[in-house]
């Protein structure tokens, strides 16, 4: 397991934070200094990314998948720049996509 010592961020605090976004955004792409909490999420993403995040906390899969939709659907260039360092063959992007299908098939059958 991952440290649990950032488990309670608020995330939509994060994500509605433009300031926010971007010093995380640069400190993952190595463009500007990281927080303690960014070097935490540095040092684990590529292994959260290689294993779907089995060793992170049910808060931090929460965080993650919020976070990564969030990305996708509305901040694509970052998202393309982070993709081609942390997830060049786009396999979460893919994952992503194929659960917003399936999520929409499965509205529209109910």
């Amino acid at each position: 397991m991952y440290t649990t010592k950032y488990d309670n961020i608020d995330i939509d605090s994060v994500i509605n934070n433009e300031r926010l976004m971007k010093n995380y955004i640069g400190c993952l792409m190595d463009e500007n200094s990281c927080t303690p909490d960014g070097l935490e999420l540095k040092k684990n993403l590529p292994d959260a990314l290689a294993t779907d995040c089995a060793s992170c906390s049910p808060a931090q899969k929460r965080m993650a998948d919020k976070m990564y939709h969030h990305m996708i659907d509305n901040r694509p260039e970052d998202w393309n720049r982070l993709e081609k360092k942390f997830d060049p063959t786009g396999h979460y992007k893919n994952h992503y996509l194929e659960t917003k299908y399936l999520e929409s098939t499965t509205m529209k059958d109910s």
